[in-house]
Protein backbone atom coordinates (compact mmCIF):
# COMPACT_ATOMS: atom_id res chain seq x y z
CA UNK A 1 0.00 0.00 0.00
CA UNK A 2 2.75 2.83 1.02
CA UNK A 3 4.49 1.47 -2.10
CA UNK A 4 1.28 2.18 -4.42
CA UNK A 5 0.96 5.92 -2.41
CA UNK A 6 4.88 6.62 -3.25
CA UNK A 7 4.15 5.51 -6.87
CA UNK A 8 1.13 7.34 -7.65
CA UNK A 9 2.98 10.60 -5.79
CA UNK A 10 6.38 10.27 -8.14
CA UNK A 11 4.01 9.93 -11.08
CA UNK A 12 2.02 13.25 -10.46
CA UNK A 13 4.92 14.82 -9.69
CA UNK A 14 6.12 13.84 -12.96
CA UNK A 15 3.44 15.25 -14.42
CA UNK A 16 3.28 18.11 -12.96
CA UNK A 17 7.47 19.12 -14.13
CA UNK A 18 6.27 17.75 -17.89
CA UNK A 19 3.42 20.57 -17.59
CA UNK A 20 5.46 23.15 -16.14
CA UNK A 21 8.39 22.49 -18.36
CA UNK A 22 5.67 23.47 -21.71
CA UNK A 23 4.26 26.20 -19.75
CA UNK A 24 8.32 27.68 -19.30
CA UNK A 25 8.77 26.98 -22.74
CA UNK A 26 5.98 28.73 -24.16
CA UNK A 27 6.76 32.11 -21.86
CA UNK A 28 10.19 31.69 -23.25
CA UNK A 29 8.98 31.90 -27.12
CA UNK A 30 6.34 35.10 -25.47
CA UNK A 31 9.41 36.55 -24.55
CA UNK A 32 11.66 35.96 -27.76
CA UNK A 33 8.53 37.42 -29.76
CA UNK A 34 8.75 40.89 -27.36
CA UNK A 35 12.10 42.47 -26.76
CA UNK A 36 10.03 44.35 -23.56
CA UNK A 37 9.19 41.10 -22.01
CA UNK A 38 11.51 39.32 -20.05
CA UNK A 39 9.67 36.91 -17.98
CA UNK A 40 13.10 36.19 -15.68
CA UNK A 41 12.86 39.80 -14.23
CA UNK A 42 9.48 38.51 -12.32
CA UNK A 43 9.76 37.30 -8.68
CA UNK A 44 9.64 32.93 -9.37
CA UNK A 45 5.56 33.13 -8.33
CA UNK A 46 4.94 35.06 -10.71
CA UNK A 47 6.27 33.33 -13.63
CA UNK A 48 4.79 30.13 -12.09
CA UNK A 49 1.50 32.17 -12.30
CA UNK A 50 2.06 33.34 -15.87
CA UNK A 51 2.68 29.55 -16.66
CA UNK A 52 -0.34 28.36 -15.51
CA UNK A 53 -2.42 31.58 -17.05
CA UNK A 54 -1.15 30.93 -20.16
CA UNK A 55 -1.18 27.41 -20.41
CA UNK A 56 -3.78 26.17 -17.91
CA UNK A 57 -6.36 28.81 -18.25
CA UNK A 58 -5.97 29.45 -21.67
CA UNK A 59 -5.38 33.17 -21.50
CA UNK A 60 -4.33 35.27 -24.87
CA UNK A 61 -0.62 36.14 -25.39
CA UNK A 62 -2.16 39.49 -24.63
CA UNK A 63 -3.63 39.19 -21.61
CA UNK A 64 0.10 37.47 -20.04
CA UNK A 65 1.69 40.36 -21.19
CA UNK A 66 -0.23 42.70 -19.87
CA UNK A 67 -0.18 40.93 -16.63
CA UNK A 68 3.11 40.71 -16.67
CA UNK A 69 3.73 44.42 -17.01
CA UNK A 70 0.99 44.97 -13.68
CA UNK A 71 2.92 42.32 -11.94
CA UNK A 72 6.43 43.77 -12.49
CA UNK A 73 4.97 47.54 -11.48
CA UNK A 74 3.29 46.33 -8.83
CA UNK A 75 6.27 44.80 -7.44
CA UNK A 76 8.50 47.83 -8.37
CA UNK A 77 6.66 49.41 -6.27
CA UNK A 78 6.62 47.50 -3.38
CA UNK A 79 10.42 47.19 -3.12
CA UNK A 80 10.23 51.22 -3.31
CA UNK A 81 7.74 51.61 -1.12
CA UNK A 82 8.98 49.70 1.65
CA UNK A 83 12.81 51.48 0.90
CA UNK A 84 13.95 48.19 -0.06
CA UNK A 85 16.53 49.85 -2.75
CA UNK A 86 19.25 52.34 -3.14
CA UNK A 87 17.71 55.58 -3.92
CA UNK A 88 19.89 56.09 -7.07
CA UNK A 89 17.70 53.12 -9.05
CA UNK A 90 15.32 54.09 -11.20
CA UNK A 91 11.50 52.84 -10.62
CA UNK A 92 11.72 50.94 -14.34
CA UNK A 93 15.04 49.63 -13.01
CA UNK A 94 14.12 47.93 -10.10
CA UNK A 95 15.30 44.09 -9.37
CA UNK A 96 12.26 42.33 -8.62
CA UNK A 97 13.66 38.30 -9.10
CA UNK A 98 14.75 38.33 -5.56
CA UNK A 99 11.40 38.59 -4.20
CA UNK A 100 10.61 35.26 -2.35
CA UNK A 101 6.85 33.70 -1.13
CA UNK A 102 8.02 35.58 2.71
CA UNK A 103 7.68 39.03 1.14
CA UNK A 104 4.44 38.23 -0.56
CA UNK A 105 2.91 36.67 2.11
CA UNK A 106 3.52 39.87 4.06
CA UNK A 107 1.87 42.10 1.47
CA UNK A 108 -1.61 43.71 2.52
CA UNK A 109 -4.95 44.93 1.67
CA UNK A 110 -3.96 48.18 2.56
CA UNK A 111 -0.49 47.57 0.36
CA UNK A 112 -2.83 46.97 -2.87
CA UNK A 113 -4.75 49.85 -2.34
CA UNK A 114 -1.60 51.92 -1.90
CA UNK A 115 -0.74 50.70 -4.90
CA UNK A 116 -4.28 51.39 -7.18
CA UNK A 117 -3.29 55.17 -5.70
CA UNK A 118 0.02 55.54 -6.90
CA UNK A 119 -1.26 53.93 -10.39
CA UNK A 120 -3.81 56.68 -10.58
CA UNK A 121 -2.52 59.88 -9.25
CA UNK A 122 1.62 59.28 -10.00
CA UNK A 123 0.97 56.81 -13.16
CA UNK A 124 -2.19 58.71 -14.36
CA UNK A 125 -3.76 55.35 -14.95
CA UNK A 126 -7.42 55.54 -16.19
CA UNK A 127 -9.73 53.59 -14.24
CA UNK A 128 -10.03 50.83 -17.18
CA UNK A 129 -5.98 50.43 -16.67
CA UNK A 130 -6.85 50.01 -12.89
CA UNK A 131 -9.13 47.91 -13.25
CA UNK A 132 -7.11 45.69 -15.10
CA UNK A 133 -4.96 45.42 -12.50
CA UNK A 134 -7.20 44.69 -9.92
CA UNK A 135 -8.09 41.90 -12.01
CA UNK A 136 -4.25 41.05 -12.62
CA UNK A 137 -3.84 41.00 -8.74
CA UNK A 138 -7.12 39.39 -7.83
CA UNK A 139 -6.03 36.13 -9.78
CA UNK A 140 -2.35 36.19 -8.71
CA UNK A 141 -3.34 36.19 -4.96
CA UNK A 142 -5.98 33.68 -5.46
CA UNK A 143 -3.68 31.28 -7.28
CA UNK A 144 -1.47 31.56 -4.80
CA UNK A 145 -4.30 30.92 -1.96
CA UNK A 146 -6.44 28.51 -3.59
CA UNK A 147 -4.24 26.99 -6.53
CA UNK A 148 -1.15 26.30 -5.01
CA UNK A 149 -1.76 26.94 -1.14
CA UNK A 150 1.40 29.23 -0.87
CA UNK A 151 -0.01 31.76 1.02
CA UNK A 152 -2.14 31.90 4.34
CA UNK A 153 -4.73 34.51 3.28
CA UNK A 154 -5.70 36.23 0.37
CA UNK A 155 -5.20 39.61 0.74
CA UNK A 156 -7.01 40.80 -2.39
CA UNK A 157 -10.00 38.95 -1.77
CA UNK A 158 -12.16 42.35 -0.75
CA UNK A 159 -9.91 44.28 -3.31
CA UNK A 160 -12.72 46.08 -5.27
CA UNK A 161 -11.97 47.26 -8.97
CA UNK A 162 -12.94 51.10 -9.99
CA UNK A 163 -16.27 51.60 -12.24
CA UNK A 164 -15.38 51.71 -15.70
CA UNK A 165 -18.07 54.58 -17.13
CA UNK A 166 -18.80 52.86 -21.06
CA UNK A 167 -17.58 55.05 -23.79
CA UNK A 168 -19.70 55.03 -26.97
CA UNK A 169 -17.29 53.62 -29.80
CA UNK A 170 -15.66 55.14 -32.45
CA UNK A 171 -17.35 54.13 -36.16
CA UNK A 172 -16.73 55.23 -39.72
CA UNK A 173 -19.59 56.05 -41.25
CA UNK A 174 -20.76 54.32 -44.82
CA UNK A 175 -19.41 57.43 -46.72
CA UNK A 176 -16.02 57.48 -44.45
CA UNK A 177 -15.49 53.56 -45.18
CA UNK A 178 -16.52 53.85 -48.91
CA UNK A 179 -13.44 56.68 -49.09
CA UNK A 180 -11.46 54.25 -47.70
CA UNK A 181 -11.73 51.64 -49.61
CA UNK A 182 -11.60 53.54 -52.97
CA UNK A 183 -8.43 54.98 -51.43
CA UNK A 184 -6.70 51.79 -51.35
CA UNK A 185 -8.39 50.60 -54.57
CA UNK A 186 -7.18 53.27 -56.46
CA UNK A 187 -3.30 53.47 -54.70
CA UNK A 188 0.30 52.27 -56.40
CA UNK A 189 0.64 50.53 -54.18
CA UNK A 190 2.09 46.66 -55.26
CA UNK A 191 0.62 45.24 -52.38
CA UNK A 192 -2.94 46.94 -53.19
CA UNK A 193 -4.94 43.47 -53.67
CA UNK A 194 -3.50 42.18 -50.51
CA UNK A 195 -3.96 45.19 -48.56
CA UNK A 196 -7.63 45.61 -50.23
CA UNK A 197 -8.46 42.13 -48.91
CA UNK A 198 -7.24 43.18 -45.54
CA UNK A 199 -9.34 46.52 -45.18
CA UNK A 200 -12.33 44.84 -47.21
CA UNK A 201 -12.18 41.72 -43.98
CA UNK A 202 -11.70 44.09 -41.06
CA UNK A 203 -14.96 46.36 -42.21
CA UNK A 204 -17.25 43.25 -43.12
CA UNK A 205 -16.29 40.89 -40.63
CA UNK A 206 -15.23 43.08 -37.28
CA UNK A 207 -12.09 40.45 -37.02
CA UNK A 208 -9.78 41.64 -34.40
CA UNK A 209 -5.92 42.12 -35.50
CA UNK A 210 -4.43 39.42 -33.90
CA UNK A 211 -7.42 37.34 -35.72
CA UNK A 212 -6.61 38.76 -39.22
CA UNK A 213 -2.95 38.48 -39.24
CA UNK A 214 -3.36 34.61 -38.25
CA UNK A 215 -5.54 33.85 -41.04
CA UNK A 216 -4.15 30.49 -42.77
CA UNK A 217 -5.12 29.26 -46.20
CA UNK A 218 -6.55 26.06 -45.31
CA UNK A 219 -9.38 27.44 -42.80
CA UNK A 220 -11.07 29.38 -45.84
CA UNK A 221 -13.74 26.70 -46.81
CA UNK A 222 -16.16 28.82 -49.15
CA UNK A 223 -17.95 31.28 -47.85
CA UNK A 224 -16.44 30.21 -44.40
CA UNK A 225 -13.08 31.65 -42.43
CA UNK A 226 -12.45 29.78 -38.96
CA UNK A 227 -10.21 32.06 -36.98
CA UNK A 228 -8.45 31.84 -33.24
CA UNK A 229 -9.52 34.25 -31.72
CA UNK A 230 -9.31 34.86 -27.78
CA UNK A 231 -8.61 32.32 -25.24
CA UNK A 232 -7.34 30.70 -28.35
CA UNK A 233 -11.18 29.91 -29.35
CA UNK A 234 -11.67 28.96 -32.66
CA UNK A 235 -14.52 30.44 -34.43
CA UNK A 236 -16.25 30.60 -37.77
CA UNK A 237 -16.81 33.69 -39.78
CA UNK A 238 -19.07 33.73 -42.40
CA UNK A 239 -17.97 35.91 -45.47
CA UNK A 240 -19.90 37.81 -47.79
CA UNK A 241 -19.37 37.97 -51.67
CA UNK A 242 -17.34 41.81 -51.05
CA UNK A 243 -14.94 39.52 -48.80
CA UNK A 244 -14.69 36.61 -51.15
CA UNK A 245 -13.97 38.43 -54.06
CA UNK A 246 -11.46 40.87 -52.62
CA UNK A 247 -9.50 37.35 -51.22
CA UNK A 248 -10.16 35.89 -54.79
CA UNK A 249 -8.49 38.74 -56.44
CA UNK A 250 -5.63 38.67 -53.77
CA UNK A 251 -4.83 35.26 -54.22
CA UNK A 252 -4.37 35.69 -58.03
CA UNK A 253 -1.31 37.69 -57.38
CA UNK A 254 0.00 36.68 -53.66
CA UNK A 255 3.67 34.70 -54.64
CA UNK A 256 4.29 31.26 -53.04
CA UNK A 257 6.46 31.66 -50.54
CA UNK A 258 8.83 29.16 -49.51
CA UNK A 259 9.17 30.44 -45.93
CA UNK A 260 5.65 30.56 -45.27
CA UNK A 261 3.40 28.41 -46.78
CA UNK A 262 0.00 28.32 -44.51
CA UNK A 263 -0.26 32.23 -44.03
CA UNK A 264 -2.97 34.09 -46.00
CA UNK A 265 -1.55 37.62 -46.28
CA UNK A 266 2.37 37.60 -46.40
CA UNK A 267 5.00 40.63 -45.95
CA UNK A 268 7.27 41.96 -48.11
CA UNK A 269 9.57 39.13 -46.95
CA UNK A 270 7.34 36.53 -48.00
CA UNK A 271 6.84 35.62 -44.46
CA UNK A 272 3.58 35.94 -42.16
CA UNK A 273 2.40 39.81 -42.51
CA UNK A 274 2.97 41.54 -38.74
CA UNK A 275 0.89 43.02 -36.49
CA UNK A 276 2.91 45.88 -37.05
CA UNK A 277 2.22 45.76 -40.70
CA UNK A 278 -0.79 46.02 -40.51
CA UNK A 279 -1.34 48.26 -38.03
CA UNK A 280 1.08 51.16 -40.15
CA UNK A 281 -0.70 50.01 -43.67
CA UNK A 282 -4.17 50.99 -42.25
CA UNK A 283 -2.91 54.01 -40.49
CA UNK A 284 -1.15 55.21 -44.55
CA UNK A 285 -4.76 54.21 -45.66
CA UNK A 286 -6.67 56.24 -43.38
CA UNK A 287 -4.44 59.27 -43.64
CA UNK A 288 -4.92 59.00 -47.58
CA UNK A 289 -8.25 58.75 -47.47
CA UNK A 290 -8.16 62.45 -45.61
CA UNK A 291 -9.69 60.56 -42.46
CA UNK A 292 -8.01 61.25 -39.06
CA UNK A 293 -6.02 58.76 -38.31
CA UNK A 294 -5.45 59.72 -34.65
CA UNK A 295 -9.70 59.08 -34.28
CA UNK A 296 -9.40 55.94 -36.55
CA UNK A 297 -7.37 52.38 -36.00
CA UNK A 298 -7.43 49.18 -36.59
CA UNK A 299 -9.61 48.50 -33.34
CA UNK A 300 -11.99 51.22 -34.66
CA UNK A 301 -12.78 49.39 -37.96
CA UNK A 302 -14.43 46.50 -36.00
CA UNK A 303 -16.14 48.84 -34.11
CA UNK A 304 -17.08 50.05 -37.98
CA UNK A 305 -18.43 46.99 -39.14
CA UNK A 306 -19.68 46.02 -35.81
CA UNK A 307 -21.82 48.99 -35.55
CA UNK A 308 -23.16 49.19 -39.02
CA UNK A 309 -23.99 45.57 -39.12
CA UNK A 310 -26.39 46.76 -36.26
CA UNK A 311 -27.97 50.00 -37.46
CA UNK A 312 -27.99 49.36 -41.15
CA UNK A 313 -28.10 45.24 -41.28
CA UNK A 314 -30.64 44.78 -38.69
CA UNK A 315 -28.08 42.27 -37.00
CA UNK A 316 -29.83 40.44 -33.85
CA UNK A 317 -27.79 41.51 -30.73
CA UNK A 318 -26.70 37.48 -30.32
CA UNK A 319 -25.77 37.11 -33.77
CA UNK A 320 -23.64 40.13 -33.14
CA UNK A 321 -22.26 38.76 -30.30
CA UNK A 322 -21.24 35.72 -32.34
CA UNK A 323 -19.84 37.44 -35.09
CA UNK A 324 -17.47 39.78 -33.03
CA UNK A 325 -16.75 36.59 -30.56
CA UNK A 326 -17.97 38.06 -27.59
CA UNK A 327 -17.60 36.11 -24.07
CA UNK A 328 -20.64 38.18 -22.62
CA UNK A 329 -23.41 39.98 -24.62
CA UNK A 330 -22.44 42.65 -21.81
CA UNK A 331 -19.59 43.58 -24.61
CA UNK A 332 -21.66 43.49 -27.44
CA UNK A 333 -24.13 45.86 -25.87
CA UNK A 334 -22.23 48.56 -25.94
CA UNK A 335 -22.89 48.67 -30.31
CA UNK A 336 -26.93 49.36 -29.15
CA UNK A 337 -26.34 52.93 -29.02
CA UNK A 338 -28.01 55.20 -31.26
CA UNK A 339 -26.66 58.46 -32.46
CA UNK A 340 -27.85 61.74 -32.38
CA UNK A 341 -29.45 61.33 -35.97
CA UNK A 342 -32.19 58.56 -34.45
CA UNK A 343 -32.61 60.59 -31.20
CA UNK A 344 -33.72 63.33 -32.87
CA UNK A 345 -36.07 61.59 -35.63
CA UNK A 346 -37.23 59.49 -32.76
CA UNK A 347 -38.46 62.82 -30.58
CA UNK A 348 -39.68 63.97 -34.32
CA UNK A 349 -41.80 60.94 -33.88
CA UNK A 350 -43.87 61.77 -30.92
CA UNK A 351 -47.79 61.85 -32.05
CA UNK A 352 -47.66 65.02 -29.39
CA UNK A 353 -44.69 66.46 -32.04
CA UNK A 354 -47.23 68.65 -34.22
CA UNK A 355 -49.13 69.65 -31.48
CA UNK A 356 -49.36 73.63 -31.25
CA UNK A 357 -50.52 75.90 -28.83
CA UNK A 358 -54.29 77.19 -29.82
CA UNK A 359 -54.59 80.96 -31.25
CA UNK A 360 -57.90 81.21 -29.58
CA UNK A 361 -57.58 84.26 -27.53
CA UNK A 362 -58.00 83.58 -23.96
CA UNK A 363 -61.62 85.43 -22.21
Amino acid sequence: MVELYYSLLYKIFILYNCIYRKCEGRLDALSMQNANLDFNQLPPSAKEFLSYMLTIKGKSKNTVNEYFFDLRTFFRYMKQNRKMIDESITFDKIPINDIDLEFIKTITLTNLFDFLSYAAYERENENASRARKVACLKSFFNYLFKNVKQIPTNPAAELESPKISKRLPKYMTIEESVDLLTTVENSNSEFKERDFAILTLFLNCGMRLSELVGININKIKNDTLTVIGKGDKERTIYLNSACIEAINSYMKVRTESKKETSALFLSKRQTRISVKTVQWLVKKYITAAGLDSEKYSVHKLRHTAATLMYKHGHVDIRALQAILGHESVATTEIYTHLDDENLRNAAKSNPLANFKKSEKPKK
